[in-house]
This record gives structure tokens, sequence and C-alpha cells, in this order.
């Protein structure tokens, strides 16, 4: 969410409403990295995963390395209903399950000045589930956006101190979603005891740059700034409307089902601003900000909205810039053991009256830590654990008939588990 909004919750908006809400993008995908809350990002250079933060950190690493890592993420969110919620329903549960996730980097030193990589790697997207019978089934149901990066990688020191890198990057796009419709609506009885559903399912890809330099400042003190260019994600396929009884809706959904649906979404350009300085022979302290062009991330949405039986054009979310702050450290406590540990602060990409059901964003905190071993002189294996905390979030989300979705998320969170391995020949 990366602004934690940053691996964005998402799902559909409106009544029945066919729009492409955020989602998050993580910072963490099981590199060493995930336990220090992003903190010196672009600074540090110590396994390949670098080339996804900093492409021009490869150039610091020697001969051939591999990681290969994985991560968890657990959600721990739950809507409860208020005084002024009109829909019945359950409140859905923990709509987060379980979304694993991997990833693999390999960096090779061509000779003393260049370097090349390639990384795969997930940190994009998330998946929401309420089910079928939760109060807010007519504004989303189920919704996955995914998002899967291919980075070849080139890295270049201009001289001892200073290197820059370059990462073309090819984003493999993933959505799927589905809500429910309400059969009874534009009558004035219920004779239909079942609702309809609306599915949407399309895959693409596009494609951005990644780019990087690293200063060296002296022998203790490293700067790092990265750039990511926006990835252009275009979604197109006809909804898939099935149970649909009312014939005034089967009217209303014929000509939506009728044309492809296209969707655009971006990916948001990033800027990170990073530091690294070794203490002493045991501490090394570290900090990051990054700036997130969340305000392009896209105006997409076909509304179809059952209490006037019209579809309507893009929907703007409102999305804001966000921006991120991040402090960490690290604890060589043996020649072999590395403790690490950080936290971060990311502002919302939403405002708090444009907060939706089908994306409960907030301002996130993240608390981080993790442990590095050189378990053999060729081989080091990490484990990290980050909290991040999105706190009590408010809704209120109206059809045009009036009616309204109102509650919160108390204590919402997340929970993201990590581990990798990194091979050095």
């Amino acid at each position: 969410m990366k602004s934690f909004h940053p691996l964005i919750l998402l799902a559909l908006t409106g009544s029945a409403t066919q729009a492409l809400a955020g989602g998050i993008q993580l910072y963490e995908v099981g590199q060493e990295g995930a336990g220090l809350a992003n903190a010196g990002s672009a600074a540090l250079a110590s396994d390949p995963s670098v080339l996804m933060s900093n492409p021009a950190g490869i150039a610091a690493l020697k001969g051939t390395q591999v990681s290969l890592n994985g991560q968890a993420v657990l959600g721990d969110l739950g809507f409860q209903r208020d005084s002024g919620n009109d829909f019945s329903g359950n409140e859905g549960g923990n709509p987060l399950p379980i979304l694993p996730g991997s990833s693999f980097f390999i960096s090779h030193a061509v000779n003393d000045r260049a370097s090349i990589g390639f990384g795969l790697y997930g940190n994009f997207g998330l998946s929401v589930d309420y089910g079928d019978d939760w109060a807010g089934r007519y504004f989303t149901e189920k919704s996955t956006l995914l998002g899967i990066s291919m980075q070849p990688t080139f890295a270049y020191k201009i001289n001892d101190d200073l290197s820059f890198g370059i990462g073309p990057r090819l984003v493999y796009g993933y959505y799927n979603t589905e809500m429910a419709v309400d059969n009874n609506a534009l009558l004035p009885v219920n004779p239909f005891k079942q609702d309809g559903q609306l599915k949407y399912k399309d895959t693409t890809t596009g494609v951005g740059l990644n780019l990087g330099l690293r200063y060296r400042m002296d022998a203790r003190t490293t700067l790092g700034l990265a750039y990511t260019s926006k990835v252009k994600l275009d979604f197109e396929d006809s909804p898939q409307a099935k149970g649909i009884q009312n014939p005034l809706l089967q009217q209303a959904l014929s000509g939506v089902q009728a044309n492809n649906l296209e969707l655009d979404m971006n990916i948001p350009q990033t800027l990170t601003l990073s530091v690294a300085h070794q203490l002493n022979d045991r501490w090394t302290l570290l900090g990051s900000a990054n700036w997130q062009d969340w305000s392009d991330f896209g105006d997409i949405a076909v509304s179809l909205d059952t209490a006037g039986g019209t579809a309507s054009g893009t929907v703007n979310r409102q999305y804001q810039d966000t921006w991120h702050l991040s402090f960490g450290a690290q604890n060589q406590l043996s020649p072999k053991l590395r403790w690490n540990m950080g936290v971060a602060y990311d502002s919302s990409a939403v405002k708090d009256q444009d907060r939706t059901v089908d994306n409960p964003m907030n301002e996130t905190w993240r608390l981080a830590t993790g442990l590095n071993y050189q378990l053999a002189p060729d081989m080091d294996v990490n484990l990290s654990y980050t909290l991040v905390w999105l706190g009590d979030m408010d809704v209120q989300q109206s059809k045009r008939s009036g009616e309204t979705l109102s509650g919160t998320y108390p204590n919402s969170a997340l929970h993201i588990i990590g581990g990798g391995v990194t091979w050095r020949f």
C-alpha cells in the first residue's frame, strides 16, 4: 500500500459501481531491508534487492549475488456499523486474507565499473474479500489488484564515490472484482430474494523506468537518490452480470455489458532520498524521505447506481500525493549477526471525508525489526516483521437514493512477516 496506501486497499465504488480504487504499495518484499521500515533504502547496498529501490546500488556489490525472498501480509481489519447505517447484512469479517508473495534478485559485477542485474518482485496491490452477505455488498464484495515487476538493471561507477543505475521495468497487472446488484432497485416492493452479481476481470502490462544515484560522501556516509516513473496499466474487458432478475436493471446493464470497460490506472511515480551513516563498528544510522504521486493514480470508474438505474462515466477518487519519512538503525551484534530496526510514517492518499469501504486507507505508522545471519561465508539468511498501523477509520458512503453505509474500521493494522536468503559467488 507505498506509501502504505502507500499496498493499497482496493475494490469498487458506488452502488454496484464499476470503479477502481487504490491499493497499497508495499516496501516489504522479504528482503533484509524490510526490517528497517524503508529507512536508508536508496543508500544501503547489502544485497541485489537494492535494485528495486535504487538501481545504482548493485554497482557496490562484488561478484555474483542471488537473493530469494518471501513474505506474507496478514490483515487485521474489520468494519463495524454505527447508528447511521441503512444497509442490512453482516459486517464482512476480516476482508484481508493472507496474501503471500515472493521475489528474486540477481546482480553480477561485469568489471570494476559496470554491473548488471535483474529483479522479479511484486510490491504493488492487495486483495480484499468481504463476502456476499455483508452490508456493503452493493459497493464491493471482493477485489484483487496485483502488479508484478520484471526489471533488468545496469549500474556504472563514474568514480570510486559516485554510481548511477537504470532499470527499465515491465509490470504485469491483474485485476479481478465482484459486487452485488440489488434486484429490488427501482421497485415499490421487494419480490426478489437474491442479489445479482457483476464481475470484471482482466490482465494487462505496462512499462516504466527506475533511475538512481548513489554517492559516498566519506568512508562512513552514503547518500542515495532514486526515482521511479509511473507505470500505466490499461484494463479493458466487458463486465459480466448474472442473476439479474429485475427487467429495469437488465436494460440498464445491457449497455454496460455490450461494450468493453476501460479502466486506466497509474502506478504512481516516486522520489526517494536516503542516507546511511556508520556511527562506529557496531552501529549504522539510516533515514529516508519519499514522495509518491497518488494524485495521478487515475480517475476511473463506470458507476451503475441501482437507485437511479443509470450508468455514469469516470469517478474521481480524490486521491492526493503522499509523503514518507523513516528512521532506522543496524546493530552488528557479532561478526555474523546483524539486528535491524526502523520506524516510519506515511501520510494518507485520501482525506477522511473521501474514504470509502472499497478504499479504507489512512495515514500509517510502521514499526519494523529483523535479523540477518551469516550462515556460511557465502550465504546470509534474514527474517523480518513489520507492523503497519492504520488506527481508526470512519466511513460514510451514500447512494443516490439517500441510503448510507456508515461505520468505522477500529484499530486497523497489517502484519508483514518476511524472510530470505542471499548467496554470493
